[in-house]
């Protein structure tokens, strides 16, 4: 079975891994690895390549950034030659990026079979670019594979056919149990100054979050006064660093003294940080799984969240954005004891091995 995985963003990178490491255990799957280039920061993504010990592409098709139209097109413009030329069997794409849904609409329009990982997610937020992205994907793949029972419940009431769709648990956690040991050797604490349970990581890249300037000030407001209480690590996303250069913002926060603005971290180093904090304040999707499975404390600085397990068993809370709300949260997590949650149904490492078997049995 001639496969073609596709990435383009550094989540993907995190689910496409341990697959690939699952592949090495079925002679009969050839896997052809694609890089849209959509995320094109060469140096993290080649430090992500060799510490998840995923393969050179095959293929980078180096688009790079544009507007959601511009680069959706460009990567189905480069895509196309690529499925004509190795004729796979099927397509994989993980995840939500734009990526995934324009690689997902050149496999079908050839009549390649769509796998997709990650199916089923929904915050039903339509502002939201990755919804559809979501919303759309699911609905042109031949298999689903879902994280969690709320994507099974999603697809099925969206009409999918149940025999598409696959409950395997969460490629995520794959990688995250497969480095725990390398990462604990990680030495971020160090260079940092920071003691284990001793300061909050807090991470924004949302176009919602770090574009709206109101927005970015509240989220400002309440790790001002969360600073005093601890350090505050922030590896700032180049989209959120621009915007907070732009605006007195920036300066702000370099005014604050115990924030510690770092420039984004490799996987190994992040997943210590992460793994070692009191608690973590995101508005990524993975880090509220990861934080999950890891029983860290994760205040979510949205208003939905497409991963309601995370809520429902897990450590996350949904606290908006504004400053009050995140605060109340802060001290809700300052006063509680010893964290109570639950590890998610097949949360246990093994989700791409179950993949693996699926994919041989179905293509």
């Amino acid at each position: 079975m001639k496969i073609v995985n596709v990435v383009g963003a550094r989540p993907n990178f995190m689910k496409i891994a341990p697959l690939y490491g699952s592949y090495k255990l079925h002679d009969d799957i050839e896997p052809v690895l694609v890089h849209t280039g959509q995320h094109y920061d060469e140096k993290m993504s080649e430090l992500f390549f060799r510490q998840l010990e995923i393969p050179e592409p095959d293929v980078n098709l180096e688009v790079g950034s544009a507007s959601h139209a511009v680069q959706t097109a460009e990567i189905m413009k480069r895509f196309e030659p690529v499925l004509i030329e190795h004729r796979p069997d099927a397509v994989l794409v993980v995840g939500d990026v734009n990526s995934t849904i324009s690689c997902g609409l050149v496999a079908v329009k050839l009549g390649i079979k769509l796998v997709h990982i990650e199916a089923g997610l929904r915050s039903y937020d339509r502002s939201m670019p990755e919804e559809i992205n979501r919303v759309l994907t699911d609905s042109i793949s031949d298999l689903l594979f879902c994280t969690e029972q709320s994507g099974v419940d999603n697809l099925i009431r969206e009409g999918i056919s149940k025999d598409k769709v696959f409950l395997v648990g969460n490629v995520m956690i794959d990688a995250l149990v497969r480095n725990r040991e390398k990462a604990e050797k990680s030495t971020v604490l160090d260079k940092l100054g920071l003691d284990p349970q001793g300061y909050a990581a807090l991470t924004l890249h949302r176009p919602s979050n770090v574009d709206d300037a109101a927005v970015l000030s509240n989220i400002i407001d309440a790790i001002e006064v969360i600073q005093k209480h601890m350090p505050v690590v922030f590896p700032i996303h180049p989209r959120t660093r621009k915007h907070l250069d732009s605006t007195p913002l920036g300066q702000r926060i370099e005014g604050m003294k115990r924030i510690l603005l770092t420039e984004p971290l490799s996987y190994l180093d992040f997943s210590k940080l992460m793994s070692s904090a009191k608690l973590v304040l995101t508005d990524s999707g993975g880090i509220q799984e990861e934080t999950t499975f890891l029983r860290i404390p994760c205040l979510t600085l949205r208003e939905n969240t497409e991963r309601p397990v995370t809520v429902e068993l897990g450590t996350n809370q949904v606290v908006g954005v504004t400053t009050e709300r995140i605060l109340e949260a802060f001290e809700d997590v300052m006063n509680a004891g010893n964290v109570e949650c639950e590890t998610p149904p097949l949360w246990d490492g093994h989700a791409s091995e179950r993949i693996a078997k699926i994919l041989l049995d179905k293509i």
